[in-house]
């Protein structure tokens, strides 16, 4: 199984007016269960880990100062349409925020998940999948 044979097909994307009339905040809720799905998918295949270890994985990679970074470093890459949902999840008055996290870096994390979620919604799993494995790939050689 290759890296881009992990993202999963959605049965009907939706059209580009379709996702970005969503709150960005719907974006980024579904764009953080595919980067969770994504994530797991690629420590848990090939590994003998136990799965308390898979989650520790994991959870190096979607945790907020995580996306954070790698929005960052994203965020110049990122198209026109990928820059304006960015910008709309990060602005959006958010009532919660992440444990290990400053309010600013949860914001970015947030962003990068909205784009995330834009691009499942509607079907670009080529871009998505460039993405994902960036930021899975960055956290590990952080790791290292």
């Amino acid at each position: 199984m290759t890296k881009s044979d992990i993202i999963f097909d959605l049965a009907a994307p939706i059209s580009d007016s379709e996702a970005l009339a969503l709150h960005p905040m719907a974006l980024a809720f579904i764009g953080d269960a595919v980067q969770s799905l994504y994530t797991r998918t690629r420590v848990t295949i090939g590994s003998n880990l136990k799965t308390g270890a898979l989650h520790h994985e994991a959870t190096e990679v979607v945790k907020a100062v995580s996306q954070a970074k790698e929005a960052q470093k994203l965020l110049p890459l990122f198209d026109e349409v990928e820059q304006d949902v960015f910008r709309r999840a990060r602005n959006c008055k958010i009532q919660t925020s992440a444990k290990h996290a400053d309010p600013a870096e949860y914001r970015r994390a947030s962003g990068l998940e909205a784009v995330l979620g834009y691009l499942y919604l509607t079907g670009r799993k080529e871009r998505l999948s460039e993405i994902l494995s960036t930021c899975f790939e960055d956290c590990l050689e952080i790791k290292d």
